[in-house]
């Protein structure tokens, strides 16, 4: 075997790497999409969720919490809320314990991070539960790592 790199055998290199490269860049691709696709059928977006994220990106709720692991952290992951407030067996209870807690808002306790008071209207507090139950529903391979958010 030659010490040297001809020329010929880079060529061969670099048009093999491509095509090695290119072939994995359009397997994942196509893997990423199947995948998108299947959550989105699993999870349907009606228009009470739409309408939820809609308040949620009119009063920038993402500048303090975060939601599925994206957002800042200054306060409670949301992803899970739905969860936490027992939505799973208690539909309806964990609707009306989210609106009033969000009512409630600030709450004036002394040493705690305090959420302003958004005034939300109920058919934006139940637009808001919509995407709560729906953002709960995703499969998000067990984030967030602790219940509590």
């Amino acid at each position: 075997m030659s010490e040297t790199l001809t020329k010929a055998a880079a060529r061969n290199i670099f048009y093999g790497g491509t095509a090695f490269f290119f072939a994995v860049f359009v397997a994942l691709t196509v893997h990423s999409v199947t995948k998108a696709n299947a959550i989105a059928a699993a999870n349907p977006i009606t228009p009470g969720v739409a309408a939820g994220k809609h308040v949620w990106e009119k009063h920038s709720c993402v500048n303090c919490h975060t939601i599925m692991g994206e957002g800042a952290y200054f306060a409670p992951e949301l992803g899970n809320v739905w969860i936490r407030f027992g939505g799973r067996e208690d539909p309806d209870g964990a609707r009306e314990t989210l609106k009033a807690w969000m009512k409630s808002q600030p709450s004036g306790v002394e040493g705690r991070r305090q959420m302003p008071q958004f005034n939300l209207s109920e058919s934006e507090l139940d637009s808001l539960a919509d995407f709560f139950k729906w953002t709960s529903e995703v499969d998000t391979q067990n984030w967030p790592p602790k219940v509590s958010g």
